[in-house]
């Protein structure tokens, strides 16, 4: 498997593993609807997940930069880093993707908009519109009873 599968924000680690800093927004609208992407792995299209909207830390970013940024290109709407609460969690996730261990030490803030915007994907990279699927608002509380 070749690195074409992600983005140039991946690099390798000393132990091989690719990896990056990522920042996410756990954003909400005024019904508690929360916005969340739908996606499949690209080596196995029956594999699908959702998650929020979010990415890689580009170089000279900070992380609320980059997750605005990251919900534009992603969705569409626009908000500014001082829009954003927290960082409210952080993570290191190890996960398989197009059959390669990958690690992602992910920053999360949440955010809430008045009303829910028409959600656009033209900002997708190339990357991205190989694996994502769908966007969309859930209701918080329907978020568990997701299939995937």
């Amino acid at each position: 498997m070749t690195d074409s599968a992600f983005g140039e924000e991946w690099v390798r680690g000393p132990d091989g593993m690719l990896r990056r800093d990522g920042a996410r927004i756990v954003l909400f609208d005024d019904a508690d609807r929360v916005l969340l992407l739908r996606g499949h792995d690209v080596d196995d299209v029956d594999r699908h997940w959702w998650f929020t909207p979010g990415g890689g830390i580009g170089p000279g970013e900070d992380a609320r930069t980059a997750a605005v940024r990251e919900l534009t290109e992603e969705t569409g709407i626009q908000l500014e880093p001082s829009d954003l609460v927290g960082p409210v969690a952080t993570r290191s996730a190890i996960f398989d993707f197009a059959r390669e261990w990958v690690r992602q030490d992910e920053v999360y803030f949440t955010a809430r908009i008045q009303a829910p915007h028409e959600l656009d994907s033209s900002g997708w990279t190339a990357v991205e519109r190989r694996f994502l699927d769908d966007q969309r608002w859930i209701a918080a509380t329907q978020v568990r009873t997701l299939p995937e």
